[in-house]
């Protein structure tokens, strides 16, 4: 992957929202258990990044996926997770399906406002009874006339107490497992529609993360993004997006966490030298910061595959498993060789641990990587 000047530029514009508008106000947001989406999803939109892939018509920028990847790693410099999580959701996961298939008038309405960071946008797949087995969703829309009636809920929603549409995938007919399902828009404010609760995690505390309740809630069938029955189809596109980019930004929380951790070894002192003349230390962090350049690698080849037009089900999947396994053990590492001080909720490995827990289990645990990547390779189909 090669970089232009323009990606350096616009690397630096990310780097400057990171630096001035979001890092030095995590610790706040962290303890309130929220932050201000709409205030950082403006400074984003001013410098285009919520809409880097789509059509410059409703408000993208018409960019190509090497943008993408610049834009996470810079995200993944974010001194939490629960931040570049709601802005991955607002620029790559609630609304692709909207700007791949959705009508002009739906694209001019809730796509152009959510790229200038004016409306919060949110995905709803996930229920209570259905995580990864996108399958097993029950949340039913009803044909009423013009009208889609529904009702049920959805569980796990990044964004999900401040948003003001939802990319909704709901039952749209009497089939089961995976056909009969469309993907509708859904504003917060239509009558019916509640938050249920905002779930309590063990990390991404600045992340709300909520419970949505769905009880006779009325839109118009002109809503559906794309053609009805589709909407399983339109998601697992919508999901490559998603592996994508939380692979991309895993990458950079692992490097700016290691090199914390080396700088914290050269200053600290055992036994009359600094921890980081201990061979095994260096060693150990050596190993770490050649996997994380594996990976960066890997990622990258992911971005080129992906701009060549190839199908990159089977890579990103991949590169998804394997993110959230090295972040563990990057997480694991470093609180470790903090000791005491690691494992202090007052610095900032304890919440790196937390955070960096949801990376092998939201967007699909490791184990539905495994099963998607073992069905690739012919194993367990009847």
């Amino acid at each position: 992957m090669k970089f232009t000047e323009e990606h350096e530029q616009f690397r630096k514009a990310v780097r400057q929202v990171v630096e001035n508008d979001i890092n030095p106000y995590v610790d706040e947001w962290e303890a309130a258990g929220i932050f201000p989406a709409k205030q950082v999803f403006s400074k984003l939109g001013e410098i285009g990044a919520l809409g880097l892939e789509y059509d410059p018509e409703f408000g993208g920028q018409g960019a190509d996926h090497s943008y993408t990847l610049v834009l996470a790693e810079e995200l993944g410099r974010i001194d939490c997770a629960g931040v570049p999580m709601a802005i991955a959701v607002q620029a790559g996961m609630a609304t692709p399906s909207l700007a791949l298939y959705g009508s002009p008038e739906l694209k001019r309405t809730y796509l152009e406002p959510a790229l200038r960071g004016e409306l919060v946008a949110a995905i709803g797949v996930s229920e209570p009874d259905a995580g990864s087995d996108v399958a097993g969703i029950r949340t039913k829309a009803v044909r009423d006339g013009d009208d889609w009636v529904i009702n049920g809920r959805k569980m796990w929603i990044t964004n999900g107490t401040q948003a003001d549409w939802l990319c909704l995938l709901a039952r749209t007919s009497d089939e089961g497992g995976y056909a009969g399902m469309s993907q509708i828009i859904v504003p917060t404010s239509t009558p019916g529609f509640s938050v249920g609760r905002k779930i309590e995690k063990m990390g991404n505390w600045s992340s709300d993360t909520a419970e949505l309740v769905f009880d006779d809630v009325r839109v118009p069938v002109s809503n559906t993004i794309g053609e009805i029955g589709r909407g399983f189809q339109q998601q697992m596109v919508q999901f490559l997006d998603e592996r994508l980019i939380g692979a991309y930004m895993a990458v950079a929380s692992m490097r700016k966490a290691l090199d914390k951790t080396k700088d914290y070894l050269q200053q600290r002192e055992a036994f009359g030298k600094p921890l980081l003349a201990n061979q095994y230390l260096q060693y150990k962090l050596a190993e770490l910061y050649a996997d994380v350049d594996v990976l960066e690698a890997y990622n990258r080849n992911c971005a080129e595959r992906y701009l060549a037009g190839e199908d990159v089900t089977k890579i990103s999947t991949i590169a998804k498993l394997k993110a959230g396994r090295l972040q563990r053990v990057v997480a694991d590492t470093c609180v470790q060789f903090h000791g005491g001080m690691g494992y202090a909720e007052e610095n900032w490995p304890a919440r790196y641990f937390r955070d960096s827990r949801l990376t092998s289990i939201g967007g699909g645990a490791d184990e539905v990587m495994l099963r998607v990547l073992a069905l690739l390779e012919g194993m367990g189909r009847k």
